[in-house]
């Protein structure tokens, strides 16, 4: 755990003070599982992976992969926003695509919806995905307010 000194940095300790929180994200539909689309903790933002379903929760199989990237990839959007973040707050992003044939094709949606940020990224190839899509995208972000909180080196184990 990272010490954080509160009295000096009244960011880091509200921060710190925050423990765990799960958003709401009230323009994607309630998740199916016992999950929550984003959840946040010590500034950090992690994105549940998303698939490409509508505005309903209904998936959309039926799209080329192209729109289904696009859809998926305006879900993490959604719940990146519900925490106050954006692409330009994102860390890292795993991609999971149902064939690696499907590569470029995510790769140019992906492209036009993040324009200039460029996260870490892997693209996993899996041999199908949840009902049937070929998309499933998760990330994992910095909060604007962490990156301007500098936090206290932490303390030297002997």
């Amino acid at each position: 755990m990272t010490n954080v000194n509160r009295d000096a940095n009244p960011i880091a300790a509200t921060l710190a003070a925050q423990g765990v929180a799960y958003p709401d994200v009230p323009t994607l539909a309630a998740p199916r599982g016992h999950y929550s689309h984003v959840a946040t903790g010590l500034g950090l933002v992690f994105v549940s992976g998303q698939l490409p379903l509508d505005a309903r929760g209904e998936p959309r199989a039926d799209l080329p992969l192209a729109e289904q990237a696009a859809l998926a990839l305006r879900n993490v959007e959604a719940a990146l926003a519900a925490a106050g973040c954006g692409w330009k707050d994102v860390i890292k992003v795993t991609v999971y695509l149902a064939g690696v044939e499907h590569w470029p094709a995510f790769d140019a949606a992906y492209r036009r919806m993040l324009g200039d940020a460029r996260p870490a990224r892997a693209v996993v190839p899996v041999p199908a995905l949840h009902y049937g899509v070929l998309a499933e995208v998760e990330a994992v972000a910095l909060h604007p307010a962490a990156a301007q909180a500098p936090l206290s080196p932490p303390p030297v184990l002997r």
